[in-house]
């Protein structure tokens, strides 16, 4: 229940940064939140309504309407759900820890920047009731951890503004709070390839920020009750649950981090909580719903700005300085890109380019040292992976001319990865050939010495 009642404002305020009706988040999060309850491969995680999808949705809504906006949910679940059957849940693992912090950060920076234009301008009583309610979200937890901080702050700035008669923008200006259950309603647009190509690119964005953040959340989830998920199970909830949302006049979801922090945390770490969560979410709108119209949009502002302080990760910034500048670089690429162009998922593909980019760097560097043996042979102790990138280095390590008539290239600390490496060591052995001197080459590992035979034999 505790997680039911911090769902709402989050709803509301996800919703409005959207530009939709507040009944699409919390519609959303209820059907999203039942469905994953079943189709889930995280017990104990909430997913819902969230800021870094809503803000994807923005100038769609803003363009081409609701409508098409549950067409673009319909879809992106649709996409999620055949990428769950493919197994694509293995892939997060790919992603640089660089690029998620870039990630997280970015989200809260544009969840930050998408108040602004409700306090650019606004009356005093609008800082007042903003100031109010950081100051309850931030000093309530120090007293009581027993209810939401953030739902205590709206129910006391919704009392004083009524108290008050203050004139200010509402939840219920923003649009009608309904009171009713979701219905199911098929999306009411041409059903052309126009209209797929205007929601496929959204589509495809929400696809990939909602398995980052949901796959994301499900390994902290993991972390804290030492259990694992099954991930391509929740690559597929999420994919039938947005479906259902958009099929119910809701807008797309995926996990929520914070929320599913506060429900293990309170002991829910199995399906019933979910369950739960959404059911009585559904219910506090039928009963609350004209109270739900009165919340001053200051309050939701408030919330927000705390979602986005709560959401940056402050000690990746205190780190810069101590990790590596590689690292460092693809978090700030990933920020700056998210940034200056909104985009989430924009942000994330150059993060792990740039990061795909600096690793091939780094492996690109082969060296060894030379020993004389005894026995009269010189050995070359290699360092480093032989691949394409390191063709032309690895020739160039060795003293052809000068070196005895027997040569050893032990390969115990390196690895033989592609054809380019099978050619550079022919060619290796064919100028010490020339000459006339011999080469061996030992210390393979299992998967080198079967590359190495592949290679040679395609070739003879």
């Amino acid at each position: 229940m505790t997680v039911a009642l911090a769902l709402i404002p989050e709803a509301i305020a996800f919703s409005i940064i959207a530009g939709v009706d507040p009944m699409v988040g919390l519609y959303a999060s209820f059907c999203i939140a039942v469905v994953i309850a079943f189709a889930g491969g995280r017990p104990g995680m909430i997913s819902g309504a969230t800021g870094s999808m809503a803000l994807i949705m923005v100038v769609l809504v803003r363009d081409y309407g609701l409508e098409y906006l549950l067409a673009a949910t319909v879809l992106t679940g649709f996409i999620q759900l055949v990428l769950g059957l493919l197994n694509v849940g293995r892939f997060i693992k790919f992603i640089p820890y660089s690029v998620v912090l870039g990630f997280v950060n970015a989200l809260a920076i544009l969840i930050f920047i998408a108040q602004l234009p409700f306090l650019i301008g606004a009356p005093p009583a609008v800082y007042a009731l903003v100031a109010a309610t950081l100051a309850i979200v931030v000093l309530l937890p120090r007293l009581t951890k027993a209810v939401p901080p953030a739902l205590v702050a709206i129910v006391a700035v919704t009392a004083a503004a009524a108290a008050l008669h203050l004139d200010v923008l509402t939840v219920g200006g923003m649009g009608e709070i309904t009171r009713a259950l979701p219905v199911f309603h098929l999306p009411v647009v041409p059903l052309t390839l126009d209209t797929l190509l205007i929601i496929l690119p959204y589509s495809a964005t929400l696809v990939i920020v909602g398995l980052i953040e949901s796959l994301l959340t499900a390994s902290i989830i993991d972390e804290m009750t030492d259990t694992q998920s099954d991930n391509d199970r929740e690559v597929r909830g999420q994919g039938i649950a947005n479906c259902v949302a958009g099929l119910f006049g809701g807008m797309a979801g995926c996990a929520m981090i914070g929320q599913s922090v506060i429900n293990v945390r309170s002991g829910g770490s199995g399906r019933l909580s979910s369950l739960v969560a959404g059911l009585f979410l559904i219910f506090l709108i039928i009963v609350l719903g004209d109270i739900v119209a009165m919340i001053p949009m200051a309050a939701l502002v408030g919330v927000m700005i705390m979602v986005a302080v709560g959401t940056f990760e402050w000690q990746s910034v205190r780190d810069l300085p101590r990790i590596p500048r590689g690292d460092a670089a693809v978090m700030l690429l990933t920020v700056a890109i998210v940034v200056a162009t909104h985009d989430l998922a924009k942000g994330v593909i150059a993060g792990v380019v740039l990061a795909a980019l600096i690793f091939g760097w780094k492996i690109s560097v082969i060296s060894a040292t030379k020993r004389l043996r005894e026995d009269g042979a010189m050995v070359y102790t290699m360092k480093g992976q032989l691949f394409f990138g390191t063709m032309s280095a690895f020739m160039d390590l060795f003293d052809y001319a000068g070196d005895p008539a027997r040569v050893r290239i032990d390969f115990s600390n390196s690895h033989i990865w592609d054809q380019s490496g099978v050619e550079a060591i022919t060619r290796v052995v064919h100028r010490y050939q020339q000459h006339g001197k011999s080469v061996y080459v030992t210390g393979l590992n299992e998967e080198s010495q079967a590359t190495l035979d592949r290679g040679f034999s395609s070739e003879g």
